[in-house]
């Protein structure tokens, strides 16, 4: 079995080069320059194809998730349904408010229903029309949310047309259940993606907790209108397994900021606001008053606990509707940013997941973590260890964060360099295995079709403007060489970096400098070679990984 897990992750860097392709990173970060985008090109290592398997891996922006799974929550009710009902009837009632965009059924304490309307006026189109139950000698608080509970006229007659409804899985699957399909499994690869699968958050999950933090905006709305309450953790950063709790926080940062054009003259306006001594006190008042609310006005909040002397002040709660143990903050920014970090490293590749997921598991078998809060190691942590371990390993398969704060222009610039130099005369280029081959022909440049071998999909390519990419590759190398020594100031309005490369007049200054000088690619050459030795050196000091050789 340690065999096989050995050969899983030696097969972990191969997945990472061809994921730069099918999932570029840029996509997968929401603040450019605080993450780069991509991955360093891995050291060759041997092992056979990936498992295959198919799973929930991440494949847009952080921030693009985030705000698509907001708007989308926003036109969602949650509705409390008889434990029978007939779902065509029940949905062509729904759809006289608007159409509906997509629907599922749950059951937690009770049959339920999260209902998604394709506008937002079809939401307040329902709401207009529900009103406040009369409870008898009881008196009922009105609030008018986006939970609703639905209630059958007439319903003895109606016996004949109820049904059971096919309800959607929110929970893991039981210990006999896992070790039945872990054992069906043909490889130990196929055991972590099978266990990734059956652990990982469902679509239908998903949406209930974007829809359980947009039912906590409201109530909270009450006192800010323009906040917002957003997910964080296992919830958002692809690590979640179903049954993990809730964590969200207050997002009181858009609170008075411009919305319109700044006015002109002399005058400002500010809100007239409270003081307080300091920003944890107002974080522990702004809790406070949210959880009295919640514990008092709150529909389906429950077990409301007002945590406000911890290191970081929370509410305790559970929500009886979606079944889930929430825990809310306020303004836990650097919270959000780890959840982003950990999205892009299980974006990088799908077995880093799986790999996570089966540790965790493991640790939960022999009681290493538990749901309790104690002396145990946590997921969160060893998740970090997963991480780590993974950045460490030889070759790596997982980079820095420094590392990759600075990876997309050191990806460019090697880029330019391997090609600068790279033996197109005798060497072919061979993806399907990763490597350089000897050419079986004459073309200038051999480019290897991965799925008909004998095929050279670059034959059309002739010798001069093969040269013409060669000189250009080296020249560019080289500008971008000067450029981290010479960055003119943003005031100067000269281009620098990526804009010099997209100059015409680098073509055409090389096109001048073959008529006076010895050729730019020999001249160009034996510059990246004199800068190749140190900057060899500053490139392993600086990221603690091997560098790229670009001989060829």
């Amino acid at each position: 079995m340690a065999a096989c897990s050995v050969g899983l992750l030696t097969r972990l860097s191969l997945r990472v080069q061809r994921s730069q392709v099918q999932r570029p990173l840029r996509r997968l970060l929401s603040c450019p320059g605080t993450v780069a985008a991509g991955l360093r090109r891995e050291e060759q290592s041997s092992g056979s194809a990936e498992t295959g398997s198919e799973d929930r891996t991440p494949k847009q922006r952080f921030s693009e998730v985030q705000n698509k799974r907001r708007e989308q929550a926003q036109r969602t009710v949650l509705i409390h349904c008889p434990d029978k009902i007939n779902e065509k009837k029940f949905l062509k009632f729904l759809s006289q408010h608007g159409p509906i965009n997509s629907h599922f059924f749950y059951e937690s304490f009770g049959l339920y229903a999260a209902v998604e309307f394709c506008q937002k006026e079809s939401v307040t189109s329902l709401q207009n029309i529900t009103r406040t139950p009369s409870l008898g000698p009881e008196a009922a608080i009105p609030f008018k949310s986006r939970y609703l509970n639905l209630k059958l006229r007439n319903s003895l007659n109606q016996t004949s047309e109820l049904s059971s409804i096919q309800c959607s899985n929110q929970s893991s699957p039981s210990s006999k259940k896992l070790y039945q399909l872990l054992c069906c499994a043909e490889s130990v690869d196929d055991q972590l993606n099978t266990l990734l699968r059956e652990f990982q958050l469902t679509e239908e999950n998903t949406r209930l907790r974007y829809l359980t933090c947009s039912l906590i905006e409201d109530v909270a709305a009450a006192y800010f209108p323009d906040c917002a309450v957003r997910p964080f953790g296992s919830s958002v950063n692809s690590f979640g397994k179903l049954g993990c709790d809730l964590d969200m926080f207050l997002d009181l940062d858009e609170i008075g900021k411009f919305t319109a054009q700044k006015t002109s003259g002399n005058f400002l306006m500010e809100f007239q606001v409270k003081n307080v001594p300091s920003e944890r006190v107002a974080t522990q008042k702004i809790l406070s008053v949210i959880g009295e609310c919640l514990d008092q006005f709150g529909p389906g909040c429950v077990g409301v606990q007002r945590i406000l002397n911890a290191r970081c002040p929370l509410v305790r709660f559970s929500h009886q509707a979606s079944g889930f143990q929430c825990d809310l903050t306020t303004n836990n920014r650097i919270a959000l940013k780890s959840s982003e970090l950990l999205y892009m490293y299980g974006a990088l590749d799908s077995r880093v997941r799986a790999l996570v997921f089966s540790v965790r598991c493991w640790a939960r078998a022999h009681s290493l973590t538990s749901s309790i809060p104690g002396a145990w190691i946590t997921n969160f942590s060893l998740t970090m260890m997963v991480i780590f371990f993974l950045q460490r390993r030889s070759p790596p398969i997982l980079p820095t964060l420094d590392y990759l704060k600075t990876l997309a222009e050191l990806l460019l610039k090697e880029f330019f360099e391997y090609f600068g130099n790279f033996a197109f005369n005798k060497n072919s280029i061979n993806i399907r295995q990763g490597r350089e081959q000897n050419k079986p022909e004459s073309s200038p440049l051999h480019i290897q079709n991965p799925f008909e071998t004998s095929l050279n999909v670059s034959k059309n390519v002739s010798q001069s403007q093969l040269q013409k990419f060669v000189d250009l590759a080296r020249e560019s190398a080289w500008i971008l060489h000067q450029e981290g020594k010479d960055r003119p100031s943003p005031s100067s309005n000269q281009p620098w970096g990526l804009a010099a490369l997209l100059l015409p007049s680098v073509a055409n200054n090389m096109s001048l400098s073959k008529k006076k000088k010895k050729p730019a690619s020999e001249r160009i050459k034996n510059l990246l070679d004199s800068i190749k030795s140190s900057g060899a050196e500053n490139s392993t000091a600086t990221n603690g990984r091997r560098a790229i050789s670009t001989q060829a």
